[in-house]
């Protein structure tokens, strides 16, 4: 259903607030931590670009983001909510249930990462999510039993990897591509060496195993990367045998300096992960509540600058900072334009 035939419901709700919304000036938005920091880095450059205010961008999760999303159509009611994955059944059906019945999906690209280590430095060919958790999880399993890490050498649970000293700069916490990291990579490595099954046989929870497979080594192996990839690449400079997790875009404006290796066998490319081949991506999304759209002032502008080429494009500041560019991105940038909803 398009903006121009929305439902009666909600036709009434906005024809309720228009007035009463027009009197907050500025985008609100909340959702995924993963988009967090690439709709952190938009809202500045529209707030410095455009004659609108800086949009306000919030984190708590893609669940969170849709809860809040889905609470109805007016001023009190987030524009925008940020997901790392497709909105489903059920919150499209809370969403009916309070008016939001007219969506715009929008993907922004994809989240894939890729190990990369010195040109000239060891061998690192391919890798499988099993070699990273047993390299940088605390606890792993040997001879069937869960034990304190005691692999110092990537050779010593897996022969085909040079014999040396692991060092690994992943992620940090606050990073865009921690999330793809924890659950395409740890949690599968955690769940393929038979850790996962072996930490709820030693009793513990489900949920206390979920999140004891994301925990990484707290002695020096693992390196916590908050900042952008320069600093992982002067890391790997500075360091021969170490390993470091970038996004695709940037591994490609240094393969002068850098060498990939495959997850699982699949070389990470733009279409590799945009088709979902390559292991280590995912979509990315935000949704926007289209009755918003001519009453919050720029939101339709902010979407469109989110999605523009010089932003969401290979060679846009997001891509520096990790999102694989979506290569049907003018399709996208026509969704947003025509204010395309879901279901048309």
């Amino acid at each position: 259903m398009s903006i121009f035939k929305m439902s009666a419901s909600t036709l009434a709700i906005t024809a309720l607030t228009a007035t009463v919304a027009a009197a907050r000036d500025n985008v609100q938005v909340a959702g995924s931590s993963t988009v967090l920091p690439y709709a952190s880095i938009v809202a500045e450059a529209f707030g410095e670009n455009f004659d609108y205010p800086t949009p306000v961008v919030e984190s708590g999760g893609s669940s969170a983001g849709l809860k809040r999303f889905c609470e109805g159509v007016g001023e009190n009611t987030i524009d925008i909510a940020n997901a790392s994955r497709a909105i489903r059944e059920k919150e499209l059906a809370a969403c009916a249930e309070n008016g939001v019945t007219d969506i715009i999906e929008v993907r922004i690209g994809y989240d894939g990462i890729v190990f990369a280590s010195q040109l000239d430095g060891p061998d690192y060919s391919t890798f499988e999510p099993a070699d990273i958790f047993n390299a940088l999880a605390p606890q792993v399993l040997v001879d069937g039993a869960l034990v304190d890490n005691p692999h110092t050498m990537w050779s010593d649970f897996n022969a085909d990897l040079p014999a040396e000293e692991i060092l690994a700069f992943i992620p940090g916490t606050k990073h865009g591509t921690r999330e793809v990291f924890e659950e395409k990579v740890l949690a599968a490595g955690c769940e393929a060496t038979g850790a996962h099954d072996a930490m709820i046989a030693a009793g513990m929870s489900e949920d206390d195993a979920e999140d004891a497979c994301l925990a990484v080594r707290g002695d020096g192996v693992a390196v916590d990367i908050d900042g952008d990839y320069t600093e992982t690449l002067a890391r790997i400079d500075a360091n021969a045998n170490g390993i470091g997790v970038f996004g695709l875009a940037f591994y490609e404006n240094n393969t002068d300096a850098l060498k990939v290796a495959t997850m699982s066998g699949v070389e990470p490319t733009t279409e590799s992960i945009s088709t979902g081949e390559y292991p280590v991506s995912r979509p990315l999304y935000f949704y926007i509540k289209a009755a918003h759209i001519g009453v919050i002032p720029g939101l339709k502008e902010f979407a469109e600058f989110f999605v523009a080429d010089e932003i969401a494009g290979p060679d846009g500041p997001l891509a520096e900072y990790g999102l694989v560019s979506d290569p049907a991105l003018g399709d996208v940038q026509a969704t947003v334009m025509d204010e395309v909803t879901m279901g048309n």
